[in-house]
């Protein structure tokens, strides 16, 4: 890994260099080839096709496929990933808490697949063998409803499992909360609501935490968030200082017990796995998350002077191979 992690010499990248003291990866990933952007993922979301059951519920179909693609994780640096929809992570699946949730699945990968969604939902939608696992050339419909309100995930959950995650089947489940349905909170359930007045005003970004055990070691050789290594510390992701910031951050990384976000020059609020309208943990700048593990993050840089200010893992090996990055202030 020594060409590709290391002391970068200030190419192009003027006092960004010396903000990170040039510990990041040489060269660059080409996105257009990987068929997606790292900066762009953190606000691709997807809601479906949605029409209206007669019963008066929403309903929003998606269709997924399952592809194997070599994808480039650090510049010059390849992995054969098993994928949703040709990404890692897979898409971002964008819901109200309710909501009647259909997801067309089908098989194009070379092993059995499943998708298992973290919510509520019936037996026979689980997501795994036995319950919607589908093999090669085949597809199965899962369809429940979307419950309940928060931050959550699907991934594979086809054996041996660590492989099946590890290799890339994962992806962002968000559920917004119904105001309707929290009086006592709809102000807050209004703000996270897409398309509301009130979340229109906030910056929304997903953020999932990944690794990459390159070697087929058991030990990963790569950590980012989505997937591509420091990513957004070679280009920092650009905060208006005015607005707040609402990051969902979900751990999906096999083969280490945790991992962590660590904000610099700032605090946030956290709310454990989004399933809470009030914050679970107040003014804290260091969350750590289990494989699985999620919740949202709010915070605002409107008392700060505009810059660039770090954030990333706080084990300083994550640091290193690739989960390092910036928030741009303007």
């Amino acid at each position: 890994m020594g060409s590709l992690f290391g002391l970068s010499a200030a190419h192009g990248r003027g006092d960004h260099a010396l903000h990170t003291g040039g510990m990041t990866t040489v060269g660059e990933v080409d996105h257009r080839r990987n068929g997606f952007d790292p900066h762009a993922l953190l606000t691709d979301w997807d809601g479906g096709q949605v029409s209206w059951l007669p019963d008066g519920r929403r309903l929003r179909e998606y269709e997924i496929v399952a592809v194997d693609r070599e994808i480039e994780i650090a510049p010059g640096l390849f992995f054969p990933a098993w994928t949703y929809a040709g990404r890692v992570p897979g898409p971002t699946l964008r819901a109200t808490e309710g909501d009647v949730v259909r997801i067309v699945f089908r098989n194009q990968g070379s092993h059995p697949h499943t998708i298992h969604f973290h919510g509520i939902h019936p037996a026979r939608m689980d997501g795994v063998p036995g319950a919607g696992e589908v093999y090669p050339g085949g597809q199965f419909t899962y369809e429940f409803e979307a419950l309940p309100f928060g931050c959550h995930l699907y991934h594979c959950h086809s054996v041996p499992l660590k492989r099946h995650i590890h290799k890339g089947l994962y992806g962002a489940f968000i559920v917004d909360p119904d105001p309707a349905r929290h009086p006592e909170h709809a102000e807050a359930a209004r703000s996270r609501l897409l398309g509301t007045p009130q979340n229109a005003r906030w910056q929304e970004m997903v953020m999932v935490m990944n690794g990459f055990d390159t070697n087929f070691d058991e030990e990963n050789e790569v950590y980012a968030v989505n997937t591509v290594a420091h990513a957004y510390n070679q280009r920092p992701i650009r905060i208006e200082r005015a607005r707040p910031i609402r990051v969902y951050l979900i751990n999906v990384t096999e083969f280490d017990p945790i991992n962590s976000f660590h904000v610099h020059a700032n605090f946030f609020d956290y709310y454990d796995h989004g399933t809470t309208l009030t914050p679970t943990l107040r003014t804290v700048d260091t969350v750590m998350q289990c494989q699985a593990q999620r919740g949202i993050l709010e915070f605002s840089f409107a008392e700060h002077e505009p810059g660039l200010y770090m954030f990333h893992a706080h084990q300083s090996e994550f640091v290193e191979l690739g989960w390092m990055a910036h928030f741009e202030v303007v």
